[in-house]
C-alpha cells in the first residue's frame, strides 16, 4: 500500500477517536457511586425536606466475632417514678410494673436503668422576644450541659431557634465545645420557628441509639413555622423522643417589670398549652421559673431526672395491617397507689 494511502488512514482514525467520545458512542469509565450526606444545618427556611429514616437494626460487636442487631420494632419506654414526697423511687424491678397497650396487658421484655446512653439536643430560643433573659439563659444552659452529659457514654447537640432553626453543634461529648458554641452565638433576633425545631430535632435523633431527649429553652411562642404542631408531636412521638420544656416567659417579664404577677395574653397561653401539650404525650416535664435561682432549679432537675429514670422495653405483636396508627400506652405500679409516673402516653406503629 502506498505509504500517503497509509497516511491518511492513520490521521482519520485519530482525529476520530475525540468525536466518538463527544458523541456518546464512546462510554466513559463509571464513577464511584456518592455517598449520602447527612445534615448538619439549615441555613435557610424547611421546604419539602426528607424524612431520615430509623436504621431497621443497629449492630452491635459481640465476643464471638458474631453481630447481634437491635430490632426496629422495638418500643422503648423512658419512666420517672416518684412517691408522695417527690422523691425518685430506685427500687422496682421489671414485676413492679404492669404495661397495657390500647388496654390489653402485655409482657414487658425487659428493664433497665438510667445507664443507657442519653442523645440529647437542645433548641435555645434565640429569637428577638428571649432579649432581656438571654445571658441567665445561656448560663443556665451551660450549667445544665455540664451536669447532665457524661462524656463516657452522652452525646449533645444545639439548635439555635429563631426565624430559622439551625444546628450550631452537632452531636459531641465535648462540653467545652458546647460551651463555646453556645457563647458564641449572634444577638438574639428574628421571629421564632420552634415547632420547625422540633421537627428537626426529632430527625436528628432518630439517627441515634439510647434515650432520645429535646430540651426546649423558649417562651414556646411559635411565630413562624413551615410545619403544625400536630406533625412535630408525630414526629417526636415516631422517633421515641421525650421532650421537656423550660419556659421563659415568666422569667422574661420578671426580668422586665420585677413583678411576679404575669399579664399572658392569649397568644402566649396558647403557646403553654402547647409546650404542656408536647411534655405530657412524650413523658417529659415543663419548667417555668419566675426568677434566676429558679431557672438554674429547673435545669437542675432534669439533670436528676434523666439519672433516675427506668427504660422498659416492650415488642408489639405483628401488627402490619395497622402500620402507622397510633397505639396508647398505660402505666402502673401493680398494688401500689402512692406513687407518680410519668411516661409517654402511646407510640406509633412503625411503617
Amino acid at each position: 500500500m502506498p505509504a500517503r494511502l497509509i497516511f491518511i488512514l492513520v490521521a482519520i482514525v485519530v482525529l476520530g477517536i475525540p468525536a466518538a467520545a463527544q458523541s456518546g458512542r464512546v462510554k466513559p469509565a463509571e464513577s464511584p457511586t456518592p455517598q449520602p450526606q447527612k445534615r448538619i444545618s439549615l441555613p435557610g427556611p424547611i421546604v419539602d425536606r426528607p424524612r431520615i429514616a430509623e436504621p431497621t437494626a443497629t449492630p452491635f460487636p459481640a465476643d464471638d466475632g458474631e453481630v447481634i442487631t437491635v430490632d426496629s420494632t422495638l418500643v422503648p419506654i423512658p419512666v420517672s417514678v416518684v412517691d408522695r414526697s417527690g422523691r425518685a423511687v430506685r427500687t422496682l424491678n421489671l414485676n413492679d410494673f404492669d404495661l397495657k397497650i390500647d388496654g390489653r396487658t402485655v409482657e414487658i421484655s425487659d428493664i433497665s436503668r438510667a445507664q443507657t446512653p442519653v442523645r440529647l439536643a437542645m433548641l435555645f430560643d434565640n429569637s428577638g422576644s428571649v432579649l432581656k433573659a438571654r445571658e441567665f439563659e445561656i448560663e443556665a444552659a451551660i450549667g445544665f450541659f455540664r451536669r447532665v452529659l457524661r462524656p463516657d457514654r452522652d452525646l449533645a447537640a444545639l439548635y439555635s431557634v429563631s426565624t430559622y432553626t439551625r444546628l450550631e453543634q452537632p452531636f459531641t461529648r465535648d462540653v467545652n465545645l458546647l460551651v463555646r458554641t453556645i457563647r458564641a452565638m449572634p444577638p438574639p433576633t428574628g421571629a421564632t420557628a420552634l415547632l420547625d425545631g422540633i421537627e428537626m430535632a426529632a430527625e436528628y435523633l432518630g439517627e441515634q441509639t439510647g434515650r432520645r431527649v429535646i430540651v426546649i429553652v423558649s417562651d414556646g411562642d411559635d411565630t413562624k413555622t413551615d410545619t403544625t404542631f400536630d406533625a412535630a408531636l408525630r414526629m417526636a412521638q415516631n422517633y421515641n423522643c421525650q421532650i421537656y420544656v423550660v419556659r421563659t416567659t415568666e422569667f422574661e417579664n420578671f426580668i422586665r417589670t420585677g413583678s411576679r404577677v404575669s399579664n399572658a395574653n392569649s397568644r402566649l397561653l396558647t403557646a403553654e398549652r402547647r409546650m404542656l401539650e408536647f411534655a405530657r404525650q412524650t413523658g417529659g416535664s415543663v419548667f417555668s421559673p419566675i426568677d434566676r435561682s429558679e431557672l438554674d432549679e429547673a435545669f437542675r432537675a432534669i439533670s436528676a431526672e434523666l439519672a433516675e429514670q427506668y427504660i422498659l422495653n416492650y415488642y408489639p405483636d405483628d401488627l402490619s395491617p395497622a402500620r402507622g396508627e397510633f397505639r396508647k400506652i398505660e402505666l402502673s405500679i401493680k398494688g401500689r397507689d402512692d406513687m407518680t409516673i410519668r411516661a409517654r402516653n402511646g407510640y406509633y406503629v412503625r411503617r
